[in-house]
């Protein structure tokens, strides 16, 4: 990458700029580069560019003059998310196969039906469809064919036969199950139905096992304690680390402080503020443990000074507004400290936004829908519409201020709930033992 940053005083502005064709400064970079195939030289043009939902990314193409060999490629710069993510579709109807995909290298494609998989680091990153991925996958096991039947007749005629089967899904003459596991968590399955639930789309995020760590290239954190550092040093002082700019990948400091919530608990603020490019961000994270029980709380929004009161959305939280039949699932937005209008306003700012919805891919009808769940969500936050505003928190980290307290709101209500065995995995506490382990580790010796 220190090559590419030498780039950055000549283009001006970001390193990655996003993809315009408006953009008449945005121009791909020539390298001379040696042709794998005939080995004469050939042009290889870098674009720098951004894509929404996908980070930041390097087009690569190379062309060959000599032998017409041309490889074209694409490669996420961005950073690794702390979860991973894994989308799994139910594919019923023939549109389904032509749902985007955002697939990058690291990522893990399976149809468990043929059981067939495409393991992580096979192919190249790659912006397409469901049913592009089939293709990819048939012209890869077509490709040494012609070598197979002429070594071994038996091995070649099971591949012809499982590429028949391949080939025939894309009929969807009987529903089958596509599954992207991506351990950095930047892949995407477009839905086509959002802001609304898609029912045959399921987005769940993990954290990822030491040996998906290992397989990203991350190393597990030191932690060096002191202690002569007290925690009461901790909550008056506001530590600073190093770190990138996520618009721009500058060079940037983010700030983090322990700050007290009054009436609920200790949470951590971190902030980051790029001074190449001025963008900011805020994420919390909770300073306690997961809570013995879950939490929903509803607020009944009846005014537009409740778009005043303070909210805590944990990463674990999942948001939703019945009147508007929206549902945002947890780790969506991460952890945020702000109002309730602030909060609005990012749902609306990711919905209506969505570059996979207002593409070239997209129809009247689905522009029509997201403008309409725009106007619905503005007329809440004018007070020109009543609606539930639902936090649902497997974890019991999440809060919305109640402006009577002590006392009781009478429009706001908080409710505690046994987490089911699902919402556990989630969290990771099924495989967590903190009492009698040191009893089990004598008797198995």
């Amino acid at each position: 990458m220190s090559a590419i940053r030498q780039m950055e005083p000549v283009r001006g502005g970001p390193l990655f700029r996003p993809l315009s064709a408006e953009d008449e400064e945005q121009q791909p970079d020539e390298i001379e580069s040696l042709c794998m195939s005939c080995y004469r030289n050939g042009v290889t043009r870098l674009l720098l560019t951004k894509i929404p939902f996908f980070k930041e990314i390097i087009v690569s193409s190379f062309t060959c003059s000599s032998c017409a060999w041309s490889n074209t490629e694409i490669q996420s710069v961005g950073r690794i998310q702390e979860q991973g993510v894994r989308y799994t579709l139910a594919v019923t109807a023939r549109q389904d196969m032509n749902r985007e995909v955002v697939k990058t290298d690291c990522a893990t494609a399976r149809i468990p039906e043929l059981d067939f998989e495409i393991p992580a680091f096979s192919q190249k990153g790659a912006l397409t469809t469901i049913e592009g991925i089939i293709d990819r996958a048939v012209a890869g096991l077509e490709q040494d064919q012609p070598v197979r039947r002429a070594a071994d007749k038996d091995v070649a005629g099971k591949i012809d036969e499982f590429i028949g089967k391949l080939k025939q899904l894309k009929e969807v003459d009987s529903s089958f199950t596509f599954i992207i596991d991506d351990p950095s968590g930047n892949s995407f399955v477009e839905s086509p139905f959002a802001p609304q639930k898609d029912d045959a789309l399921v987005v769940t995020r993990y954290r990822r096992t030491s040996q998906q760590d290992s397989m990203l290239g991350l190393e597990a954190e030191e932690t060096d304690e002191n202690p002569a550092d007290s925690v009461e040093d901790l909550r008056n002082e506001v530590l600073q680390f190093n770190t990138n700019c996520p618009e721009c990948n500058a060079p940037a400091n983010t700030n983090m402080k322990l700050v007290q919530i009054p009436h609920f608990k200790e949470v951590i603020i971190m902030a980051t503020n790029c001074e190449a490019c001025g963008h900011r961000t805020n994420e919390v994270k909770s300073g306690g443990a997961i809570e013995p029980l879950g939490t929903r709380i509803t607020l009944r929004v009846t005014d537009p000074s409740d778009m005043t009161r303070d909210v805590l959305k944990s990463e674990t939280c999942s948001v939703e507004i019945p009147e508007l039949e929206f549902e945002l699932g947890m780790g969506a937005l991460g952890g945020k400290f702000t109002t309730l209008e602030g909060l609005l306003k990012d749902i609306r700012d990711l919905v209506v936004k969505n570059p996979f919805t207002l593409g070239d891919s997209s129809t009247p009808s689905r522009v029509e829908k997201l403008q309409e769940f725009g106007r619905m969500v503005y007329q809440i936050m004018e007070g020109h519409m009543e609606a539930h505003f639902i936090l649902d928190d497997p974890a019991g980290n999440s809060y919305l201020q109640n402006v009577y307290a002590p006392e009781e709101d009478p429009e706001l209500k908080v409710e505690h709930y046994e987490r089911t065995l699902a919402q556990n995995e989630d969290l990771g506490l099924n495989d967590m033992r903190t009492e009698g382990y040191e009893s089990g580790l004598t008797s198995e010796r």
